[in-house]
């Protein structure tokens, strides 16, 4: 967090601004995020981002654990998309260890994966939608995210943390209601969205709020390192899903959905068309989810199946083995992105040939986003700015880290 000094167009009498405080509170800000705003009457001249307030030190604290005891670490980064942060990290792993993972782990990952962006996206509809004033669409958005939350505990034991992805595979079988529950889900959903629409698509005070408002052109988004439905928004057409996929993504069918006029009501279109896209891909998931083990067959880095151990005393054993002796990962350097609700996640990882992390470094979404928000906001009015926060959808989780 740096300090704040005043600037010559600053001190009193030389000037009709004022220097006003946003934040850091989660309301409107969506995170402990401080903007210090430089306005004139109601309009903004000037935007100044502080952060810092939520940093945790988790790339750091990585280098200290075995690489399979990072994976908890990676799910507390964006914790409204923990699954994904497991994915990018374990397939940064399983890249230096040149390990080939079974179709149906990919699936597995695949499937929560659409999950995890439906589940992301509902809280920012929510919650964007009340900082507007829209109350009636949080409570509908958090009723659907409620099922999804009930299966990730199904899977994985946790609502939210689940840490269900490990390196080789995936931890646990899906309990056998795990795929009608999923499906029921799906069949559901799309009727859903369309109400979440009802609500807000023709709404004219959403329009008013939301149309024209916190513009970004292509040229700007690019230059300044935008990705996701924000980039999309602007009108690139780029998402790692399709253009550099990973963990069988090739294998579905699905559209990018891409905007043209950089405001905060395109934005709002992207994700609530990328909702439908999701449980698309969450239905071909469910269809064919093929047979076969959930776990590469690496006995030096994955834990063998419960029945091959004769007594759990042998499986513990086993288990440290693989961690603190077997399981270390060749000397090199990876880099592994992913798409996340918010845009490109990044995992940087460098080998020493142990079996910790020399090096661990997260390329973040939302701090390369917010970046945008003086272009967004300068010259708009005072009211924009909660609106521009929440449309580019940023987690201070993932930005202090």
């Amino acid at each position: 967090m740096g300090h704040l000094t005043p600037t010559p167009a600053l001190e009193p009498g030389q000037d009709k601004t004022m220097i006003l405080n946003m934040g850091p509170q989660h309301p409107s800000t969506h995170g402990v995020l401080r903007l210090l705003l430089e306005i004139d009457g109601e309009n903004i001249v000037r935007i100044m981002p502080d952060i810092g307030f939520l940093h945790t030190g988790i790339e750091k604290t990585c280098e200290a654990k075995f690489y399979q005891q990072v994976v908890p670490l990676t799910d507390r980064i964006d914790y409204l998309c923990p699954l994904t942060n497991n994915l990018c990290y374990v397939l940064a792993v399983e890249k230096l260890l040149g390990l080939e993972i079974p179709p149906k782990a990919q699936w597995l990952r695949v499937l929560l994966n659409e999950f995890t962006r439906i589940n992301s996206h509902l809280v920012w509809l929510g919650t964007h939608a009340m900082d507007i004033g829209a109350m009636t669409v949080f409570l509908y958005c958090f009723r659907e995210r409620e099922d999804i939350l009930r299966l990730f505990e199904a899977v994985s034991g946790q609502r939210m943390m689940t840490s269900y992805f490990r390196v080789g595979g995936v931890a646990l079988e899906p309990p056998l209601d795990f795929f009608p529950r999923a499906r029921d889900f799906a069949k559901r959903f799309p009727a859903r969205v369309d109400e979440y629409e009802n609500l807000l698509t023709g709404n004219p005070i959403w329009a008013m709020r939301t149309k024209g408002v916190a513009r970004i052109t292509a040229e700007d988004a690019i230059a300044l390192g935008a990705s996701g439905p924000t980039l999309r928004g602007s009108g690139v057409d780029f998402d790692l899903r399709r253009d550099m996929p990973y963990s069988g993504y090739e294998n579905f069918k699905f559209k990018v959905p891409v905007g043209k006029d950089g405001d905060v009501f395109t934005r709002y279109m992207c994700r609530v068309a990328e909702l439908r896209e999701s449980i698309k891909i969450v239905a071909q998931a469910l269809e064919g989810m093929p047979e076969g083990p959930i776990k590469a067959n690496a006995p030096k880095v994955v834990l063998p199946d419960r029945e091959k151990m004769k007594t759990e005393m042998e499986a513990l054993i086993y288990h440290f083995k693989i961690i603190t002796e077997g399981f270390a990962v060749r000397e090199g350097e990876v880099y592994q992105a992913v798409e996340s609700p918010r845009g490109e996640m990044g995992y940087y990882i460098v080998s020493d040939g142990t079996a910790k992390p020399y090096r661990v470094h997260m390329r973040s979404a939302c701090l390369a986003n917010m970046q945008l928000l003086p272009k967004m906001c300068e010259g708009r009015l005072l009211a924009d700015v909660v609106a521009a926060i929440g449309s580019i959808d940023i987690v201070l989780g993932e930005i202090d880290r």
